[in-house]
């Protein structure tokens, strides 16, 4: 789910550029796996969610998340994702992990709970280390949230940020990257390493710079 339309979306694009490819599980009409990308004050926050399983309740929990995050935005992310744990007791659950790109401090707050798995792939060859993860807290939004902590980690113009489901296989994460847009970066991710057991998608962010 993508919100930003007219000025707000110019602004966005002064801070990140960012492409999104998912497919559900063969057979279901609908994806379990879902996201969200929106323009906050000084920032933009990116979310992607996980239903447990696949198919028609996979769907409804992503929905409930994602609905929940776009209320009471533009909270923190720990608070989100303690109101998403209230929201979701009626569901399956979720994974979800979440980021927050400040516009003016050249920096991402990020953290996950679950198996949604986050990367930075730095855009400087020489840069050591070359790749960070995302923190990943053990549990499930809805049913077993444990204690949290958020992680901020330096951005350089032209890093990309990969966020990426358990329907996809990491091993894309071995092989370079072509250079080209994030929308054909994730096309190819989901093309070429997607398990075929489960929802897939895959969103990736490449950080553009403090917006003006």
């Amino acid at each position: 789910m993508d919100p930003l339309s007219g000025t707000r979306e110019r602004s966005y694009k002064r801070v990140i550029d960012y492409g999104v490819a998912q497919i559900p599980l063969a057979g279901q009409t609908v994806n379990g796996d879902c996201y969200l990308v929106s323009p906050f004050p000084g920032g933009i926050f990116v979310a992607v969610v996980d239903g447990l399983g696949h198919g028609k309740e996979a769907a409804e929990a992503g929905e409930v998340a994602i609905a929940t995050m776009q209320e009471h935005l533009p909270e923190p992310l720990i608070p989100l994702l303690k109101r998403c744990d209230e929201a979701l007791r009626r569901t399956r659950g979720a994974a979800i992990s979440l980021a927050s790109f400040g516009a003016a401090h050249h920096s991402m707050t990020w953290l996950g709970v679950g198996n949604v798995e986050g990367v930075v792939l730095r855009a400087d060859r020489n840069a050591v280390p070359a790749q960070e993860q995302i923190m990943l807290f053990p549990g499930t939004v809805g049913h077993q949230l444990p204690p949290l902590r958020a992680v901020v980690t330096a951005l350089n113009t032209g890093d990309l940020v990969i966020f990426f489901t358990d329907g996809i296989r990491r091993d894309f994460l071995v092989e370079p990257l072509p250079t080209c847009s994030p929308q054909l970066i994730a096309n190819r991710i989901c093309d070429e390493h997607r398990k075929g057991t489960d929802d897939a998608l895959v969103l990736v962010v490449r950080y553009t710079g403090v917006a003006r």
